[in-house]
C-alpha cells in the first residue's frame, strides 16, 4: 500500500490549519471555552474546532434546510450549522441531557438562533423514528453513542432526500479501529464503519478530519 501523503499532525501544524480556516465568532469561542472549562472530563465529546466551520461549509454547499443532529452535547455544532441555515431553515436536535443541552441553549439564544433549533430531548432513536417516513432530511450528523450508530443510520438514511448528506463523527474512534482485538465502542465503529461501505444506497468516503469523519451522499 502507497501512502500519499506522509504529513503529521503537529501541534504546530494544527495551529496553522485553524489560523487559515474561518474562525470561531465570539459566541461559538465562549460555548468551545465553557464547556472545557465546566465539564473537563467531558469537553473531549465536544465537536473539534475546526468541525465547526467545516459543517457550517457543507449546510451552505448542500442547501440545507432541514437539519438532524443525533448527539448536541452542549450544542457547538448545532450552532455552527444553525448560523449556516438559510431563513426558515430547521434543525432538529437530539439528546438526551437537560444539563449539557443548557450549555447550547444558552449560546444559541446569544447567537440569535433558538428559533431554527428544536432541541428534542428523548433517546434520539424515539425521535427519529417519530419522523414522518418520506426522504426529507437535507443534512445529518451523526456523533453519539457509539453502540447504535448502525440504528441511527438505518433510520436516518431512508429519511434521506436524494443528494442528502450523513456525516459522522469519530469513525476512526483514537485510532483503535485498526486493533482486531477491539471491544466496546472501538469494535462497534469497526462494525458501522463496514456497514457503511457495504450500503449501496449511499456513497460515502471516510476522511481523516479529527477523529475520522465520514461523508455520505444518499444515492
Amino acid at each position: 500500500m502507497t501512502r500519499g501523503n506522509d504529513t503529521k499532525i503537529t501541534d504546530e501544524l494544527y495551529a496553522y490549519m485553524l489560523t487559515n480556516n474561518p474562525p470561531l465568532d465570539t459566541v461559538q469561542r465562549e460555548l468551545v471555552e465553557t464547556t472545557r472549562a465546566r465539564l473537563p472530563e467531558k469537553a473531549g465529546m465536544q465537536s473539534s474546532e475546526e468541525q465547526g466551520p467545516l459543517l457550517a461549509f457543507l449546510v451552505r454547499l448542500t442547501g440545507a434546510r432541514h437539519i438532524v443532529e443525533v448527539g448536541t452535547f452542549t450544542g457547538f455544532s448545532a450552532l455552527a450549522m444553525a448560523q449556516a441555515l438559510p431563513p426558515g431553515g430547521t434543525l432538529i436536535a437530539c439528546d438526551v441531557s437537560e444539563e449539557w443541552t443548557a450549555y447550547g441553549r444558552e449560546a444559541w439564544e446569544k447567537a440569535g438562533v433558538a428559533d431554527r433549533i428544536d432541541l428534542r430531548i428523548a433517546p434520539a432513536l424515539d425521535t427519529l423514528r417519530a419522523m414522518p417516513a418520506e426522504p426529507h432530511i437535507d443534512l445529518a450528523y451523526l456523533d453519539a453513542d457509539k453502540g447504535n450508530y448502525i440504528p441511527y443510520w438505518e433510520e436516518l438514511v431512508p429519511r434521506m432526500r436524494t443528494g442528502g448528506l450523513v456525516v459522522t463523527d469519530n469513525v476512526l474512534f483514537h485510532g483503535r479501529v485498526t486493533d482486531p482485538e477491539a471491544t466496546g465502542p472501538a469494535a462497534d465503529i469497526k462494525e458501522f464503519n463496514a456497514h457503511v461501505r457495504a450500503d449501496a444506497r449511499m456513497d460515502s468516503v471516510l476522511l481523516t478530519v479529527a477523529d475520522g469523519l465520514t461523508l455520505s451522499r444518499r444515492k
